[in-house]
């Protein structure tokens, strides 16, 4: 890895929200020869960015992906650095560096299972035009189910909590999100208060 200057020039690709296009196995081998970087900041502080002034031959977007880093877990487009530049390597055919980068992080597994799904058809695109219409194509799916609390039985309480039946990605089982509410006990302890 290499830090780059704002006013330093990069000629690979460079994932910024200043891209036109998203990324795709087309800038393969731009990335191969070039190289691929990431622009690390805070999302908080993401105006504060002068992007600009970041000089990049072929800066590039992702398509829509959920987080599972600590801070923006189960947040929409808002990666981590090493989230970005994983999908972006799927995006293009480099699964097996993508692994390896997320492989160093406990949660690292956690975005492959989040987002297993979208990233598998993402990478079967050829190009940029055909991600953003799977892309809007799931969203607007994602928009037409109705979204109805789950049902406390289907709730897995048991010793295999976390674990999935159908899961053959190979992956261990996800860990419960701490920060999800149990909405049966809040449900429940707001009928208490109210007696």
């Amino acid at each position: 890895m290499q830090e780059l200057r704002v006013n330093s020039g990069f000629g690979g690709v460079c994932l910024s929200p200043v891209g036109t296009q998203c990324v795709s196995k087309e800038d393969y081998s731009l990335i191969k020869r070039k190289g691929l970087a990431v622009v690390d900041c805070s999302w908080a502080r993401l105006e504060d960015v002068p992007f600009v002034k970041l000089r990049c031959a072929a800066p590039r977007l992702l398509p829509w992906l959920v987080a599972a880093n600590p801070v923006n877990y189960g947040r929409p487009c808002q990666l981590s650095c090493v989230e970005a530049l994983s999908a972006a390597l799927i995006l293009c055919g480099e699964g097996e560096t993508a692994n390896l980068l997320l492989g160093k992080f406990k949660w690292g597994h956690a975005f492959l299972s989040l987002n297993r799904e979208l990233l598998k058809t993402y990478s079967e695109c050829e190009n940029s035009a055909n991600i953003i219409s799977v892309q809007n194509e799931w969203l607007s799916q994602q928009r037409q189910v109705p979204n109805a609390l789950p049902d406390v039985k289907e709730t897995n309480t048991g010793e295999d909590e976390g674990s999935s039946n159908d899961s053959d990605d190979g992956l261990p089982p996800l860990e419960k999100n701490m920060n999800h509410l149990d909405l049966q006990e809040s449900d429940e302890e707001s009928e208490n208060e109210s007696e």
